[in-house]
């Protein structure tokens, strides 16, 4: 079964990309939330440039995919779920969780810490928010995302099955909810208590620092809730509301690919995201 997953791992997950991709570039033109401010050709060149090159990049550098190191660890008895017998629903389940709160964790630290902070500043320099901005991050950062991903694998002993079942909705949702979509307020209400929509994400792009410090989920919206993150709408309104950061705002290093790759290795962090002496929490 292992092994009939890994044949199949890679047509699930690009099937599932290009089609959620399709589906919000569409519905960001029937039901735009923003107007955009740069060429969104210019804009998707970059970021979908990003994407293939952090593909290659991971193939060449990482010699096994999530699920395939998830098969490792069950051969080599790693991690709880191979050492205790539990119904397989529930391994799957609760992998599939304990992954996506890593992966919150970590979003956190990227924010936290200055020298990964110069790296996810990327993701965050982006002048608008659509769908390609869901797929936007620096090199660097998706090696070491996934080598946390690896640690984490290990230590719980997920199964290979609940590896893609969580990466192709991690892949999914960051498309969806980074998405300038307007979706009705009501079913906005309804879905952010399940998953994380455009409205809840988009504070997060905010050019104000208390609104980047806030709703770092990518996929399920409780931990924001549970740890205190959770700004339910921007101060100025989506539409006001200014996306990016203030020291580069120039679309030669926010939007070009040249100017992405280098934008960790430019200035000095004086002061990064979470840096709660250089700037006040508002309600």
């Amino acid at each position: 079964m292992s092994q009939a997953i890994l044949q199949n791992e890679p047509v699930i997950r690009l099937g599932i990309f290009f089609g959620v991709l399709a589906a919000v570039a569409l519905a960001e033109i029937a039901f735009p939330r923003r107007r955009l401010t740069v060429s969104k050709l210019r804009r998707w060149a970059s970021n979908l440039g990003i994407v293939f090159l952090n593909g290659a990049l991971v193939r060449v550098l990482l010699p096994v995919t999530a699920a395939a190191f998830a098969v490792l660890a069950a051969s080599r008895g790693w991690g709880v779920f191979n050492n205790f017998a539990v119904p397989i629903w529930l391994a799957v389940l609760a992998s599939v969780v304990i992954l996506d709160f890593a992966i919150y964790l970590q979003h956190v630290m990227f924010h936290a810490v200055p020298l990964l902070w110069r790296l996810h500043r990327m993701h965050h320099a982006d002048l608008d928010f659509d769908v390609t901005t869901g797929a936007r991050f620096h090199p660097i950062e998706i090696i070491l995302s996934m080598l946390i991903k690896f640690a984490v694998i290990a230590v719980i002993g997920a199964p290979a099955v609940a590896v893609i079942i969580f990466e192709v909705l991690l892949n999914a949702t960051a498309m969806f909810n980074h998405g300038n979509v307007r979706l009705p307020m009501g079913l906005d209400r309804v879905l952010r208590l399940f998953v994380v929509t455009p409205d809840m994400h988009r504070v997060h792009h905010s050019i104000e620092d208390h609104e980047t410090n806030s709703n770092f989920g990518f996929n399920l919206p409780w931990w924001d809730r549970l740890f205190g993150t959770y700004k339910a709408q921007p101060d100025a309104g989506h539409e006001a509301m200014t996306i990016g950061i203030r020291d580069y705002r120039a679309p030669k290093i926010a939007t070009d690919l040249p100017g992405m790759l280098i934008l960790p290795f430019l200035g000095r962090v004086t002061g990064y995201a979470i840096n709660r002496r250089g700037w006040e929490r508002k309600p």
